[in-house]
């Protein structure tokens, strides 16, 4: 039924989905009626939806009495949305790119986001705050959010988001769910904000510490922190020398010989306070 009226109001505009942009309808009606059930929706939210496409997700989000903003970067499918929605009172809606546009106030989101900006649009939520979000990525960006230390897929996203949020895979969704169909599987991943579960004395450093480490996660903590001392020390003056025997000193043994990718979120943090500790 809902791909019939996909089809229907595509043809109708004269719109041709672009998959290289990743525009990838959701025509799963039960798939969409669960994601707005896990976000546990009262009459006071003010969802916000992002890639709202043909508004498939946008018309069930408004149909619950919430207020709904909704933000598509097409112009095209913008065109769709406003004649589909005309009459629907309690959704606004925002054309133009979410990773430049000012966001509106909100307090959760639901939304089918565009894949190929995931982690940027995921961090700039982060930044702006919300009470819950149940979002659809893709499976391996899924499975980046709650890699476990060791993993082939933990890095610089898992421990960046565990540092804010708390993260759940829902469900993983076939590509069957969507029109056109894409060529991987996703998943639904319900985020909720948190105060940081261990302590960071300085935001920079740790941010700064993670992306070094990780840019050569399969070394020794001793040894990435040297290659990347530039990175996280960008004013230093220090020889190649005085560096090595500036983590030498910060950091005990059994913390600088442990490899990269096995270290638990907090190690990182533990890291950053040491590096910047009298």
């Amino acid at each position: 039924m809902m791909l019939t009226q996909t089809l229907a109001l595509l043809r109708d505009h004269g719109v041709r989905l672009r998959k290289r942009s990743g525009q990838h309808q959701v025509i799963d009606r039960a798939l969409l009626e669960r994601m707005i059930e896990h976000a546990e929706l009262s009459e006071d939210d003010v969802v916000l939806e992002i890639g709202a496409g043909i508004g498939n997700l946008t018309l069930l989000l408004a149909r619950r009495g919430v207020k709904v903003i909704a933000i598509e970067k097409d112009k095209r499918l913008m065109a769709v949305m406003r004649k589909r929605l005309k009459n629907q009172k309690n959704v606004k809606l925002m054309c133009g790119d979410v990773l430049r546009i000012q966001l509106p106030e909100f307090n959760k989101v639901v939304a089918n986001l565009p894949y190929g900006i995931s982690s940027e649009i995921t961090f700039r939520l982060l930044e702006h705050g919300f009470e819950l979000a149940v979002l659809m990525y893709q499976k391996e960006f899924a499975q980046r959010l709650v890699a476990s230390p060791g993993s082939e897929h933990y890095g610089r996203l898992t421990v960046n988001v565990h540092y804010r949020a708390s993260v759940e895979v829902l469900e993983e969704v076939p590509p069957s769910a969507f029109f056109p169909e894409p060529k991987v599987t996703s998943s639904i991943v319900k985020m909720k904000p948190r105060d940081p579960p261990f302590d960071v004395l300085d935001e920079r450093m740790f941010f700064s510490v993670v992306r070094g480490l990780f840019q050569h996660r399969r070394q020794r903590v001793r040894n990435a922190l040297y290659r990347s001392f530039g990175g996280i020390f960008p004013k230093t003056t220090m020889s190649k020398t005085e560096r090595r025997a500036f983590i030498d000193g910060k950091l005990p043994r059994e913390l600088a010989e442990a490899r990269v990718v096995d270290l638990e979120p907090e190690k990182f943090a533990t890291i950053a306070n040491l590096l910047i500790s009298p």
